[in-house]
């Protein structure tokens, strides 16, 4: 796996002694293991709408953070925070009326078979409790997963997020599934995946490893961004559950209209997933996140294991979420990540037929992907000028990233208000900086 878009210390001699002393005390005190984006790493002391500013007031187009989902310091979440932590911040084992309310006007948002909300700070938690049930639930360990998956950070969750890196170790209970590259594969997409899915099950009885889950990232973002054909990932679905799994969608990413097409992901391929696991964009980067999970699913595991944790859906975390959900309903974001993404999407196919660096435009809504090659007849991965690329849009101030196994595939995952404006100028910088690769 190629390192993606990571800042290498010896080559900084082109900073100023502000950063480069800021950068060493920074290592010094959190250690090896943190990594910073680009070459030249952005120092940034605020943030509004789809702007980041740095040290210098300098404003930067951000094209990249899906966290802030409703857009940097958005007033109405501030506003919510500030409320709330005024007057009451405390855990779940007493009374309050936020939580409840919001998970009332949230659960609207689902498929009625989904009618259990639980709340966490993190998608790293959600997806490991998730996994936490979908064992209890099934009385199996396995747990299928795509090959440069990434679904968290704690010690379960790391050993089935290959992304993390080569040093991370997979555990023996996990297998590893090609992601569904339509652009790269040939035949039917649906068919090869859920083969891969029934492959890595029969290997997992041969192993007397009995399959508890099939967990996606429903737009597969880190292993390139897959979202095509809608409705692709139904027979993986029906595979797992035959061999007696359950299906969990990791809506970490693509949820939260960012898809335009529905609200979350799993919606645009008709599945019903048994659990749903959001993190961050719930509360606009507040520590807020949890699952939404079958009844059926989550009974015996709520009657016989205790679930507490313990700012995981406190007041003004759920002020915090609620505020996000009334913004992206109120302010139509959906359907701006829609209309915006189609806008977008075009003007990339149109960069696409001057600059045969771009092998691939893909995605939904405001979540697309962007693969660079450097020979449209062997689809040689372009991994070198994808790194030059997305450094020359952090020098004129646009800030992406990239994914996928060879880290040449653009990741375009703007804030939700992101507008058809901000979408011109990203894509007339573009053009300006694919000129020089």
């Amino acid at each position: 796996m190629t390192m993606i878009n990571a800042f290498d210390p010896s080559a900084g001699a082109n900073l100023s002694a502000a950063d480069r002393t800021l950068i060493e005390r920074r290592e010094r005190v959190l250690g090896p293991a943190y990594r910073l984006f680009y070459a030249h790493p952005a120092h940034f002391v605020r943030g509004e709408g789809v702007w980041l500013y740095d040290d210098q007031g300098n404003p930067y187009l951000d094209v990249y953070n899906n966290v802030a989902s409703v857009g940097h310091c958005r007033p109405e979440v501030v506003e919510a925070i500030a409320r709330q932590a005024s007057v009451l911040n405390t855990h779940t084992r007493y009374l309050h009326d936020g939580i409840v309310d919001f998970a009332e006007d949230f659960l609207k948002e689902f498929p009625s078979g989904l009618r259990h909300l639980m709340l966490t700070c993190t998608g790293s938690e959600a997806n490991d409790l998730a996994l936490r049930i979908a064992r209890h639930y099934t009385g199996g360990t396995g747990v299928i997963v795509t090959k440069l998956a990434y679904h968290g950070v704690t010690g379960d969750l790391a050993e089935l997020s290959p992304s993390l890196g080569s040093g991370n170790k997979i555990a023996p209970h996990v297998r590893l599934v090609d992601a569904p590259d339509q652009y790269r594969g040939t035949g039917d997409v649906a068919a090869s995946f859920a083969a891969s899915v029934a492959q890595a099950i029969a290997d997992m009885k041969q192993h007397n490893i009995k399959p508890a889950a099939l967990l996606v990232d429903t737009i597969f973002s880190s292993d390139g961004v897959f979202a095509d054909p809608a409705g692709f990932l139904k027979p993986a679905v029906d595979e797992i559950r035959r061999a007696g799994g359950i299906f969990i969608a990791d809506e970490v990413q693509p949820g939260f209209g960012r898809t335009g097409v529905e609200m979350w992901g799993f919606q645009r391929h008709d599945i019903l997933p048994d659990i749903v696991t959001v993190g961050k964009p719930m509360g606009n980067g507040h520590p807020v996140a949890g699952i939404i999970v079958s009844p059926t699913v989550v009974d015996s595991f709520g009657k016989t294991s205790r679930y507490f944790n313990t700012f995981g859906g406190n007041p003004v975390s759920c002020a915090a979420a609620h505020a996000v959900l009334k913004v992206i309903k109120g302010q139509k974001l959906q359907e701006n990540a829609l209309t915006t993404g189609q806008y977008l999407a075009d003007g990339l196919k149109r960069l696409a037929t001057k600059y045969p660096l771009i092998g691939d435009v893909r995605g939904s809504g405001l979540f697309i992907g962007v693969e660079l090659i450097s020979d449209s007849r062997t689809k040689q991965p372009a991994t070198a000028e994808t790194t030059r690329l997305v450094n020359g849009l952090r020098e004129r101030r646009v800030l992406i990233s990239a994914t996928g196994p060879h880290a040449n595939v653009l990741k375009i995952r703007p804030p939700l208000v992101f507008s058809q404006e901000n979408a011109a100028m990203f894509l007339s910088i573009l053009d300006e900086t694919l000129a020089t690769i």
